[in-house]
């Protein structure tokens, strides 16, 4: 949260539909008189031959669904392949009971590489074509390939991605009172300091998300676990190798406490710390277009949260920049989510959409629909429409960047979207961080 997936990246990136928060159903069907040997179709020949209806199940809805369904109107039409789409807030829990229950989709965009390795492991999901694997080989890093691959067999390409290593930010509150971008922890809380001092909260936060409430603050742990332990101890802690209250893991969490559980920085326009578990994630930042707090951390997609008449840009209403480096010798990670197409069946019009969906072709005509974000080297920033996207796109395509995805997606599902989410808002709301994390070390499955 992945909401909104994540139970949260769901949530979050049905955020682009305007904060609906109600699942929805939609289809797209290839009933047009579309002449596929036309010249129109000649990008789709490929795939042509397969005629038949093809299901996707994904937590992503509302606007950004009627995007992706245009992004792949003509590659229906062109190919006779009718795809019926479903979109839906309660993701996670109902592919659980649909696959179990004997009725899975044909394709479903994972948000949690860990919820795919479940279906995996009961031998539910198919092994990717070969011309899949190929496509994800050349269009993706090494680090998204294997998000996709488990027990050294490639399951799922990445669809979209987000990036979450970001702060935002009112730009003329910053040039109004002469504050410069933070490059380094250091210089972020000493803008902190010099911004409490002002009386203005440097902080605003907002972790509630229904039952997904808390994964706002998982992303806090996962971005300074990243920064103050480096990569290796990231995975390290995500693959349970250390345990969850290792004392690596317990100062990462009171360094994060060191804002959030801070009485002079947060919750600017809501209130003191506790505030910040009553606040709904997508009002969590907007304060800062009022002036009641200076900085939000939070991820690309959070750019579809901002009222209507917010203006986003280096020199407009508000911005973000880089969640600085703790420790410079441990480079420039980036915090990333997204979702993988796994596969419930192998028919050959099911095997083409899976394919036509892993070319940059498709990230293209997606991107053109409306805000996308992804890590696919083919995808031109030209056919992004903001500021934030060509920004996250050019940082997930950059070979120097080191991309770690999303801690809590990635274990099992009973701590990542169970005891941590939880964890952390009883943290928020008083527990010492020693309870909270061997409370959380107690929940790992045997």
């Amino acid at each position: 949260m992945a909401v909104l997936t994540r139970g949260r990246r769901a949530i979050a990136f049905v955020g682009i539909v305007g904060l609906a928060l109600a699942g929805a159903a939609c289809s797209s069907k290839s009933g047009s008189n579309t002449d596929q040997n036309s010249a129109e179709c000649a990008p789709y020949k490929a795939y042509q031959g397969h005629e038949g209806t093809v299901t996707i199940y994904s937590p992503i809805r509302d606007v950004e669904a009627d995007q992706m369904q245009a992004a792949w109107k003509k590659f229906s039409d062109c190919t006779g392949i009718k795809i019926d789409y479903e979109g839906t807030g309660e993701f996670e829990a109902q592919i659980q009971v649909r696959v179990d229950g004997g009725n899975p989709p044909d394709l479903a965009m994972f948000p949690q590489p860990a919820l795919m390795e479940r279906f995996v492991k009961s031998g539910k999901v198919k092994e990717a074509p070969a011309k899949v694997k190929e496509l994800a080989d050349k269009g993706w890093s090494k680090d998204w390939v294997n998000y996709g691959t488990i027990n050294g067999k490639f399951y799922g390409a990445p669809h979209s991605s987000n990036v979450k290593s970001f702060v935002w930010y009112s730009p003329k509150f910053f040039k109004d009172h002469g504050y410069a971008i933070p490059k380094s922890w250091d210089e972020m809380i000493a803008l902190s300091d010099k911004v409490a001092a002002s009386g203005v909260k440097p902080w605003c936060a907002g972790v509630e998300s229904g039952d997904a409430t808390g994964w706002p603050a998982t992303d806090w742990m996962e971005d300074v676990i990243l920064r103050d332990q480096g990569p290796d101890i990231y995975d390290q802690w995500v693959k349970h190798q250390i345990p969850f209250n290792d004392a690596k893991i317990v100062a990462a969490t009171d360094r994060v406490g060191s804002i959030l559980k801070n009485e002079k920085y947060v919750n600017g326009g809501y209130g003191g710390v506790k505030s910040i578990t009553t606040t709904a994630f997508q009002e969590g930042g907007t304060p800062i277009r009022t002036g009641k707090c200076a900085m939000h951390r939070q991820a690309s997609f959070y750019s579809a949260m901002w009222p209507k008449d917010t203006k986003i840009g280096e020199d407009a209403d508000v911005y973000a920049f880089y969640f600085p480096p703790i420790d410079p010798g441990k480079g420039k990670p980036v915090l990333v989510a997204g979702e993988f197409v796994g596969a419930f069946a192998d028919r050959p019009e099911v095997q083409a959409v899976q394919q036509f969906l892993a070319t940059p072709e498709y990230a293209n005509l997606r991107a053109k629909q409306g805000p996308f974000t992804s890590a696919n080297k083919g995808l031109d920033t030209a056919n992004n429409s903001t500021p934030i996207e060509k920004l996250s796109v050019q940082i997930l395509q950059d070979p120097n960047t080191v991309a770690r995805f999303d801690g809590s997606d990635l274990m099992p599902a009973a701590v990542g979207a169970g005891t941590f989410w939880k964890g952390m808002v009883d943290w928020l709301n008083g527990t010492d961080t020693k309870t909270t994390l061997d409370r959380i070390e107690a929940s790992w499955p045997k």
